[in-house]
């Protein structure tokens, strides 16, 4: 307890500051996005699933500073894509996110929990994330260990690509009042990554000979994952050595939509100090 009061009396003060809002804790679910190499134009229509916890603090009527923790499952596959390259080459990817982000929201209105005329607004948010990916694919009935592990690209051994990465965090949304007590959020989340592995795609195709070795008892698949693309009519796969596979130029990204119900707790009450 020696480290909780002065603490409230470090804080009470900047709170007061801000107007003594008060906190608000929560939970929301939705859906998730991947765009990508393996998803260039856009494509709605294969979404995973996706579920939010959320701690607020709003600052003023017009500032809050949010936590949140993020899952979300994403997936795509080449045989979704109307372009004849993308078929043939064949690749698919599934991954889970698990994510922890902060972030500051502006309220468009002024929004006060409770109040008659201040009870809904549009808002915009930016923050920062840290998240924890790790993709694999399904070949027929069987799943391949996780691709990273493969050296898909050539990689090698304690080389390859980090599962753990950060993110800038931005988007906006709508809250309003149900009552003095919950409130409801609708939210667009949206990601600019530092990665472009996010579906084990991102440069060129490697020496099939060298995955196949540097990969020992999982050579076979490592060479499947790495070129699974279909062969033509002579038999041949094109994933010849240099040919590209993705595009390293543009990063992949997730992004989430969800609906979340919070509840208000009021304003966070500081001790009375007593001077005598």
């Amino acid at each position: 307890m020696k480290f909780v009061f002065p603490a409230l009396f470090i804080w009470c003060p900047v709170i007061a500051l801000f107007g003594q809002q008060g906190f608000e804790v929560g939970g929301g679910v939705g859906v998730s996005y991947y765009i990508g190499d393996l998803n260039t134009r856009f494509d709605l229509t294969h979404p995973g699933p996706a579920a939010t916890g959320i701690v607020r603090y709003n600052l003023n009527d017009r500032l809050s500073a949010k936590f949140g923790i993020n899952y979300g499952f994403i997936r795509a596959d080449d045989q979704w894509s109307d372009n004849a390259f993308e078929k043939r080459r064949n690749i698919n990817f599934k991954s889970h996110i698990a994510e922890l982000c902060s972030q500051f929201e502006f309220n468009f209105f002024p929004y006060v929990h409770g109040s008659r005329d201040n009870y809904f607004t549009p808002y915009l948010f930016a923050g920062l994330s840290v998240f924890y990916f790790n993709p694999y694919a399904v070949y027929g009935e069987d799943k391949t260990p996780n691709l990273r592990d493969l050296g898909t690209e050539g990689q090698f051994k304690g080389e390859e690509y980090p599962t753990i990465d950060r993110a800038l965090v931005y988007g906006g949304g709508l809250k309003f009042d149900l009552n003095e007590a919950w409130s409801i959020n609708f939210e667009l989340s949206l990601r600019r990554l530092f990665t472009d592995y996010l579906d084990d795609v991102s440069t060129v195709y490697p020496d099939m000979d060298d995955v196949q070795g540097a990969r020992g008892t999982f050579g076979d698949i490592a060479v499947l994952a790495s070129d699974p693309s279909i062969p033509d009519q002579e038999g041949k796969k094109f994933g010849f050595e240099g040919r590209q596979r993705g595009n390293s130029k543009d990063n992949d990204s997730f992004n989430f939509f969800t609906v979340g119900i919070l509840y208000y707790f009021g304003n966070l009450k500081c001790p009375k100090i007593i001077t005598n």
